[in-house]
């Protein structure tokens, strides 16, 4: 296995809950941004790092990585960190890496976006792919803010709304 200690959903990327409690928990040496908008935004690149002295952090569109993978192995300890779950889907389906555990620790709502839990609303797209992750690639999916918080399973939001 890599050097992948969390892959997490959060729609803000990286900001001070996940600077501070994933980061620790998990002992992260470098952040992964997977993320087509954010790796065109030189501001959103300038200051990504600022949230988080100390850690390494990469942004990259959805295929740079993918490529990235095909030549390299993430050998320190690596929080991915996504957007949304369309990008999660298609990394885990390019079959590059190992992925049997996803966390959402925020998806923020909007008039396009239903909410199933306080801090997680998706679109129409976001849910198919949230199921497409659970019940086709078998991926475990949980909505946790911060590590203080308590586990949602995202198969039973689902189921609920």
């Amino acid at each position: 296995r890599m050097g992948i200690e969390l892959i997490n959903i959060d729609d803000r990327l990286i900001h001070g809950q996940v600077a501070t409690s994933w980061v620790k928990k998990f002992n992260i040496e470098s952040i992964i941004i997977v993320d087509d908008v954010a790796a065109k935004d030189p501001i959103q690149k300038k200051i990504a790092g600022l949230a988080v002295p100390g850690i390494q952090v990469n942004i990259f569109s959805v295929d740079k990585f993918l490529n990235i993978l095909t030549k390299t192995t993430i050998k320190k300890r690596t929080m991915l960190l996504f957007g949304n779950p369309i990008n999660v889907l298609k990394v885990k389906k390019s079959g590059l890496i190992e992925m049997d555990y996803v966390n959402i620790s925020g998806m923020r709502f909007n008039n396009d976006r239903t909410r199933l839990h306080k801090n997680v609303s998706v679109t129409e797209e976001e849910r198919k792919d949230l199921e497409e992750l659970i019940y086709k690639e078998n991926v475990e999916v949980y909505a946790q803010t911060t590590t203080n918080d308590d586990k949602m399973n995202v198969k039973n939001l689902l189921e609920n709304k």
